[in-house]
């Protein structure tokens, strides 16, 4: 493994690419818009800082000086522009002076510190993008300015990775991808065959306790899911993808990009495929709302995949959107597609994507339809793992007790929502950037997602060692329906004594004018319980099928569990039998929810904000339909119609279709019947096959 060798573009890579500079093409506007980042760099004053809090302008000077030195040893064997060789050699130069008289960096944070950062995992990320800088730029340096950057910066981060912080090292999480990534990249640009080898096969050389080939078996499932989730998904693609790549170079005999039957190319695949039409990413576990296919992991996803598995027009459509490209070979081919190919009309399929290392632990499952308005609907269901493996460390803890979740999406928007995470990521005011204490006492709770809370309790009472032991079963997944498209599941052990199924049909009728969602929530059980089906979403309330009772002072709708979050705000009783409808409207689009209830109930219109003294929780609705009993099913009809432009004053169809929805049969070892009536055109009854192995639906007249 010789370390003069290239580690991601070669000198024919880097000739290439420097033509780019003068052209008009992504990969052109890539490389300058790179250049003006390094010209701001270049042109402010050399800084680098000590120790600072997480988020504090010391870290984000840190972290600007790793990404713009790792720009600028890039742009040199591109440009041969000897200012940036001469920056990444002094900055480097000066992080080895100061870096063997730093300490633990102040930390407020459950992991360990770095020097220069609140949490190792910070500090292997500079690691990486330094070790990758100084590569660049070794061969123009003198022997004392290698001696001093090699043994004073790199070895020493590379020996508190290891030794100091060892347990960090090996841990299998999305940490771990970065330390083993960064130590290993390291390695190869030092020419160390050990810490190669520390890094790929982890400390004890099992490629069990740790180590990169640990990651790649244990994280992933057998579909390419990330167990953390994709928000984490999305973050450790992009060492898996850089270390994945020098591996290939400098160790071409493990042929990475076919291991495990190509299971980085289906990580790759199965982030895009779960993301929604607009790019941004379900937030399943702990995630942030506002993350989507723009992050680095997923534009270097691209251009690899691209370069190792072979042009497809989807990841073109893709790095058209994303508007910038990884530069390397990959993306050099993908820009000249780019430039003689029109953009495809496929896009990402309805998709199951099982969990488990086997497939063996549920799933998640996406439906996507494209309507005659060409607008992108979809829906995803998610029944697959907790988010952690049982007996394992502490830090696979971003799983949420949100078992059969449901997310809408059309109009360009999530209308139906996940909260995501409690956390403002780098923000040191609040909780030191860290995950706020809501995010535990709301965020990760049952009643926070689009799913059914018993007895305002939380699933698997937020043990999630308890939560590792169960998954969902698939019951049914069609895409091949003449009517639309179906999913369904089942949830078992979540509750005590209650069994679960969810069936969600995605249906293109022509009494809507966008694709009618049936919702069928069925819990069972030998006991009296009460059940709560959320709704969350955002916007403003329009309409209701009854009056609502408005509390004149608004109290928390309960104590524990998450529900201490939610204004109790309004009630509306809903008599045996009867419909409980609610419109709202997000953005531009209506949106009516038509539930019945055949025990009867009530319609509780909620707020986050409850219990909140910081206000860490953002202000958003929830609606919660309640009723009581042993076996019960919601039904409920989900529909987008109209339009609402407040400029021009103009409202459109602001009532829905859906007259009432009534539960015809209701056996859950055999059959659902549900009848859908409409303001318009003929009433429709939709059967469901409950029978194990047997799963089928049916859509016909009345």
């Amino acid at each position: 493994m010789p370390a003069c060798s290239p580690l991601f573009i070669d000198n024919d890579d880097a000739a290439a690419l420097r033509i780019h500079l003068k052209r008009h093409s992504l990969l052109g506007d890539t490389l300058r818009h790179q250049q003006q980042q390094v010209e701001q760099w270049l042109n402010a004053p050399l800084s680098v800082p000590g120790h600072g809090e997480g988020g504090g302008p010391e870290h984000a000077q840190h972290k600007l000086n790793y990404q713009m030195m790792n720009l600028a040893g890039r742009l040199w064997l591109i440009t041969h522009d000897a200012r940036y060789k001469e920056r990444v050699i002094q900055i480097l130069s000066a992080y080895a002076d100061l870096y063997p008289q730093l300490s633990d960096a102040i930390s407020h944070d459950s992991n360990p510190p770095g020097r220069l950062f609140h949490q190792t995992l910070n500090e292997h990320m500079f690691l990486l993008y330094a070790a990758e800088a100084w590569h660049c730029v070794k061969a123009e340096s003198t022997p004392q300015q290698i001696q001093n950057i090699e043994n004073n910066l790199l070895r020493l981060m590379v020996h508190d990775a290891t030794h100091t912080h060892a347990a960090t090292f090996d841990i299998v999480h999305n940490h771990g991808m970065w330390s083993v990534a960064a130590v290993a990249i390291c390695g190869y640009v030092l020419g160390d065959d050990e810490m190669v080898r520390d890094s790929l096969y982890g400390l004890a050389r099992d490629s069990v306790s740790g180590g990169f080939f640990a990651q790649l078996d244990q994280l992933f499932s057998c579909d390419g899911y990330y167990i953390e989730g994709l928000y984490y998904q999305r973050f450790a693609l992009r060492p898996l993808l850089l270390l994945a790549e020098a591996i290939s170079r400098r160790q071409p005999e493990l042929d990475i990009w076919e291991y495990g039957q190509r299971i980085i190319q289906r990580a790759c695949y199965t982030l895009f495929a779960l993301a929604f039409p607009d790019g941004t990413m379900p937030a399943l576990n702990d995630a942030s709302k506002t993350m989507d296919l723009r992050d680095e992991g997923a534009v270097i996803a691209v251009s690899l995949c691209w370069q190792h598995y072979g042009a497809d027009s989807r990841l073109a459509e893709l790095a058209r959107w994303q508007s910038t490209v990884w530069p390397g070979r990959g993306a050099l081919s993908l820009c000249d597609h780019l430039e003689t190919s029109p953009p495809p009309s496929s896009s990402w399929p309805s998709q199951l994507v099982r969990d488990g290392q086997e497939g063996e632990r549920g799933a998640i499952g996406v439906l996507r339809v494209r309507d005659n308005q060409q607008d992108d609907n979809m829906a995803l269901m998610y029944w697959g793992g907790h988010g952690n493996i049982a007996g394992m460390h502490s830090a696979l803890n971003h799983g949420h007790f949100d078992g059969l979740h449901l997310s809408l999406f059309n109009r360009g928007r999530e209308f139906l929502r996940d909260y995501g995470f409690g956390r403002w990521v780098n923000i040191e005011p609040k909780f030191g950037g860290r995950y706020i204490p809501e995010n535990n006492s709301y965020c990760k709770q049952t009643v926070a997602h689009n799913t059914v809370v018993v007895d305002e309790g939380c699933q698997h009472y937020f043990d999630k060692d308890q939560a590792a032991l169960h998954h969902g079963e698939t019951h049914f997944f069609i895409t091949d329906n003449p009517h639309g498209q179906g999913m369904s599941a089942r949830c078992d052990g979540y509750w005590p004594g209650v069994r679960q199924q969810r069936t969600v049909l995605l249906l293109n009728l022509p009494q809507c004018e966008k694709p009618l969602v049936l919702d069928l929530f069925s819990l069972s059980s030998s006991d009296q319980h009460q059940y709560d089906y959320c709704l969350h979403g955002r916007g403003q309330l329009i309409n209701s099928s009854m009056p609502l009772n408005s509390n004149k002072s608004w109290q928390p709708l309960g104590e524990k569990n998450g529900y201490q979050h939610l204004w109790d705000c309004a009630r509306g009783e809903i008599i045996n039998g009867e419909n409980g409808q609610l419109t709202w409207l997000d953005g531009d689009t209506f949106y009516t929810a038509t539930g019945a209830l055949p025990n009867g109930g009530e319609l509780i219109v909620a707020q986050t904000g409850a219990s909140d003294p910081n206000f860490n929780l953002r202000v958003e609705p929830a609606w919660l339909w309640r009723t009581h009993g042993d076996n019960v099913l919601f039904a409920t009809a989900i529909e987008s119609h109209g339009y609402f432009d407040e400029a021009s004053e103009t409202s459109r169809n602001a009532r829905g279709q859906v007259k009432r929805v009534e539960v015809l049969e209701h056996d859950l070892n055999a059959q659902t019947k549900v009848a859908i009536y409409f303001a318009e055109g003929e009433a429709l009854e939709i059967r469901v096959d409950n029978r194990p192995g047997f799963g089928q639906f049916s859509v016909q007249p009345l």
